[in-house]
């Protein structure tokens, strides 16, 4: 015998024990894990979680691109007294100067990741009027100007972008798919939590009605003598434990469904009809494949790798800032003064600026030396912790892999032990009505009856964790033998 509809006849009996009317759903297995991940609010929060790294990455990328800036001043207002030198006088005197300016200006740079340089064209116009005893107008124009800044000696920001950017967009599409899996094994525990609360009213309605009809043939056959007093108050005793029971498992299933309809992010009212998956056939997965498939595409291993590279780009950079800095600007363009707009722009003469500057730390009592230092030991720690982490995740996959494998015999046992066990429970039952069978043999072979509807549930449940913490852990579904990454890349486009 095999329970598929734990729900047959529960939401009758639960529409006169809470005297409600609700919604019916039915689900399955699969249909539960879709649900999670189209409408639960985890499956919400790793969604967001994905999109803020897709565009932290589409960032990164936009910053690889010529950038084109447009700078304006409209309008500036000067009125005020300044001191001023009057070399007719040979002295310092105040005067009152007032002014009107405005300018503007475009900048297309572009950084380069190998060398750490930015390239800038550039060009600007400015516009001086002064008032008083003197006015004049003038306009400043920088028709055009081309320049290139690098720092010689220094820290290059952009090489190792260029490194860890693309990495961290990886391991955040990686979790992304790892978290789907979570909310997915979380479904399962859910889906399985309901399914055994319905399985225990399902036994305790059948156990009441039971226990009501042994009671009744009891008090037949004390009335002849056939059974003790003490086996008739054992009767009356299965009786009132068995209505206790099934109070207590009406409490177990609300709370079981309504989690269920709470994580599926459904109406609380919901009433949920569960269809439990028949046994699976047999898969066996090995553990060196899942080894390797983990290493690929877990995305704890691409964590590691980020932490290294982050410590590594620290490392680089206190070693470079110990020692002297140098960098270069250098530039070449026109420039032009007239009275008026056209003639800014007429004749320009040649503008040509380099600007080299160095830096070099003198005494600073070994801060630059200590940080370099700090720098390379939690390079080392990183290095270790990581390790550390790899040989983690490979026992956690060995080891659920292992249960895995075993947990499909033990599917098959339990579903034997059921079937007998109903074989034998019927037979019992059969017996004592007709005086063959006391009390005690009765009750047992009852117990073992409803141990054995548990095992068989709690077996599946076991069965299908494993399977999805296994497809967590190797981004991997060994049942069609795609890798979730390489699905995920087809179904929503990579970024290019």
């Amino acid at each position: 015998m095999k329970w598929r509809y734990l729900s047959v006849g529960i939401c009758v009996a639960t529409f006169v024990l809470t005297g409600k009317a609700q919604s019916i759903v039915k689900l399955d297995l699969k249909r539960t894990i879709e649900l999670a991940n189209d409408s639960s609010l985890a499956a919400f929060r790793y969604q967001n979680m994905y999109l803020s790294g897709y565009w932290a990455y589409r960032t990164y990328r936009a910053n690889r691109l010529p950038s084109l800036t447009m700078s304006l001043m409209p309008a500036q207002y000067y009125r005020y007294i300044t001191q001023r030198y009057d070399s007719n006088r040979d002295m310092d005197v105040y005067r009152e100067q007032q002014m009107f300016s405005a300018s503007g200006g475009l900048s297309l740079q572009q950084n380069f990741d190998l060398t750490g340089g930015t390239f800038y064209i550039d060009s600007d116009l400015e516009y001086m009027r002064n008032f008083g005893e003197t006015k004049s107008t003038q306009f400043a124009s920088v028709p055009f100007r081309i320049g290139y800044s690098q720092s010689l000696l220094g820290y290059n920001p952009f090489r190792w972008e260029r490194k860890i950017e693309p990495l961290k967009f990886e391991k955040v599409k990686k979790e992304f798919i790892y978290n789907t899996e979570v909310v997915a094994e979380e479904a399962v525990g859910y889906f399985f939590s309901l399914a055994m609360a319905q399985a225990d009213y399902q036994l305790a309605l059948e156990n009441v009605a039971s226990t009501d009809t042994l009671y009744s043939i009891g008090m037949q056959r004390y009335r002849i003598a056939a059974i003790s007093r003490a086996d008739l108050l054992t009767l009356q005793l299965d009786k009132v434990n068995a209505r206790n029971t099934l109070e207590n498992a009406l409490i177990a299933l609300k709370r079981a469904m309504f989690a269920l309809a709470s994580y599926l992010n459904m109406d609380k009212d919901t009433q949920i009809e569960l269809e439990l998956p028949s046994r699976p056939e047999a898969m066996e997965i090995p553990v060196e494949e899942a080894l390797a498939k983990a290493k690929a595409n877990n995305p704890e291993y691409l964590q590691q790798r980020q932490n290294i590279l982050e410590s590594e780009r620290e490392v680089n950079r206190t070693r470079i800032e110990s020692r002297f800095n140098a960098s270069v600007n250098a530039s070449v363009g026109f420039n032009q003064v007239a009275e008026s707009l056209k003639h800014a722009y007429r004749e320009p003469l040649q503008q040509d600026v380099v600007n080299i500057s160095v830096s070099i730390p003198l005494i600073d009592w070994g801060v630059r030396k200590g940080r370099y230092n700090m720098a390379k030991n939690e390079l080392n720690v990183v290095t270790i912790a990581s390790r550390q982490e790899e040989l983690k995740l490979e026992e956690e996959v060995t080891m659920t892999v292992s249960d895995f494998n075993i947990q499909q015999g033990l599917i098959r046992s339990a579903e034997e032990a059921l079937e007998l066990a109903v074989m034998a429970y019927e037979q019992t039952r059969q017996r004592f009505i007709i005086g063959k069978a006391d009390v005690n043999s009765l009750t047992l072979s009852l117990n073992r009856q409803q141990q054995a509807q548990k095992n068989y549930i709690s077996a599946l449940q076991n069965y299908w964790l494993n399977y999805y913490k296994i497809r967590k852990l190797t981004l991997h579904d060994f049942e069609s033998g795609a890798s979730l990454s390489e699905r995920f890349d087809f179904e929503h486009g990579m970024l290019r």
